[in-house]
């Protein structure tokens, strides 16, 4: 029992990580891009794309499988309503969360690049900062449901 104790415990640290990394890192790059400062833009991308292979993404990982090991040593049933749609809204969340990393590493190099030749950022930037936006709202969402359906395990 001590052993699902402390995989509970990272399980939790990990999720709070993993959603307070992305949600940290979209408002600041959701300001810098309102911000009217490519070096600001420039800057910040460049953190989220490290702070998102640094700290999302082993959390991403952590997360399914920390999480099915406890429900298969604790007996909770694998078809169990609250256990499906969090399943479903966590493949949701990585649906939307996997083109906005390519976008995150797109928008980085084009912000840096325009930020060296100190020119404005392209129309291409722009576009690809909309569906990051777009693919952000879902995703945060589902989340954020993840998380009552984790604490609450109604149904």
């Amino acid at each position: 029992m001590e052993y699902y104790l402390w995989v509970k415990a990272l399980h939790v640290l990990s999720s709070v990580l993993m959603v307070g990394t992305g949600f940290g890192t979209a408002f600041y790059l959701f300001w810098a891009n309102r911000s009217g400062s490519v070096a600001a833009q420039a800057v910040v991308s460049r953190w989220v794309a490290k702070a998102d292979w640094w700290f999302t993404t082993p959390a991403v990982i952590f997360q399914p499988l920390s999480g099915l090991w406890m429900m298969w040593v604790s007996g909770i049933p694998f078809d169990s309503k609250w256990l499906l749609w969090t399943f479903a809204l966590y493949s949701l969340a990585g649906i939307c969360w996997l083109p906005v990393v390519w976008l995150q590493l797109k928008m980085r190099d084009m912000a840096i690049a325009a930020h060296a030749q100190n020119t404005a950022l392209p129309a291409k930037y722009w576009r690809y900062a909309k569906r990051w936006e777009l693919l952000g709202y879902p995703a945060f969402i589902a989340m954020m449901t993840v998380y009552f359906l984790m604490v609450l395990k109604p149904m």
